[in-house]
This record gives C-alpha cells, structure tokens and sequence, in this order.
C-alpha cells in the first residue's frame, strides 16, 4: 500500500497546522486598515486556503520524495506528522513570536529484513526529499519568469518558489538530523 489511513490522517492534521501557522504570514494581498481592524479577530478563511496551497505542497512533496525512494530500494517508509514540532510551531504563532522554526513531517525509514540501509542508500533517500524541493524552486523561477499563469495566481508562485527555496537550502545543510548531513555523511561513508 502507497498511503495509509493513518498517514493520510497525519497529512490532513499538518496541513491544517501549516495553515494555521502561517495563515498570518502569506497574504494575498495587503489588507486595508478597515479589514484589518475589522477581521483580526476572526478567522480568515481566504489567508488560511493561500497558506496551505503556499506550504503544504512543499512540505507534502518533500516528505514523499524521502518515501517512495525508499519504498523504491525496498525499505518500509511511513509518512508522519510531527505532532510536538506542529505543537512549537501553533504556540509561537500565537504568541506572536518574530521567528516560527518547526519541522512538521517526516519519514520513518527502516529495513523490513532488520539489515542496517547501505550508506550510499541512506544519502540518495536523504537526497529525495531536498531533491523535489530544488525541482519546484526552479519550476516556480520558470512559471514566473515566462508568465506561465494569470497574475491573480503570481503571489501563490512566488510564494511557493520562496518556499521550495529555503526547503531546499535548509535541508542541505551539514548540521545532524538535517537530510545534508545524511546526504554528505553516505557519500563519505561509501568513498572511505
């Protein structure tokens, strides 16, 4: 099976997170004072649908790309929400907090035949998810520069293209528990 219902489950309780978390931060458009005085308050429906199709995509894909490249070497790999990340993530956008880091997905990766996973499978399936991310940057790049879509739809690109970005580069670097260091650690564990 592809997809569980209990990673489906997972996938619907993150992007709901990620919308909430940061509903306030993509906007359409800038509100004026009225509606900003006058919908502060509430929730906003229209910036909690543009921050899902701005984030959970990326987020979604790139957890996928870790997942069935692994499934592809023959290794179990289950797609989960991380539940106490979404938790940091929704206290510091409610508390107002100038800079929300949190991880909201991953995938846990194991061999079925209990054997440890080849480094250099290690650093490809770590490789996967960051992979995607670089893939939609540069299509996002493309779609704006060629004006692929109709104008109302360039912030949703831009945003997506800022989003894959900083996936990308983030998840590269060499720091432990980051895909880079899973990616530079198999290949100097498959050279030496």
């Amino acid at each position: 099976m592809i997809l569980t219902l209990y990673e489906l489950l997972d996938i619907l309780i993150m992007t709901t997170a990620v919308g909430i978390i940061f509903m306030g931060i993509f906007r359409r458009f800038k509100p004026t004072e009225l509606e900003y005085y006058t919908k502060r308050r509430r929730f906003n429906w229209q910036d909690f649908k543009f921050a899902v199709l701005a984030a959970a995509p990326a987020i979604i894909l790139h957890e996928f790309g870790h997942k069935f490249i692994a499934m592809g070497f023959g290794l179990q790999a289950v797609f989960k929400a991380a539940y106490i990340w979404l938790g940091i993530g929704l206290l510091l956008r409610l508390s107002g907090a100038g800079i929300i880091f949190f991880v909201p997905a991953y995938v846990s990766i194991s061999n079925p035949t209990g054997a440890s996973i080849a480094p250099l499978v290690r650093s490809i399936t770590a490789f996967a998810g960051p992979a995607v991310n670089l893939i939609l940057w540069i299509a996002a790049i493309i779609v704006l520069k060629k004006k692929l879509v109709p104008e109302k739809y360039v912030p949703l690109v831009y945003i997506t293209k800022q989003i894959n970005m900083f996936l990308f580069i983030f998840n590269m670097l060499p720091i432990p528990a980051f895909d880079g260091y899973q990616v530079f650690l198999g290949i100097i564990q498959t050279i030496f």
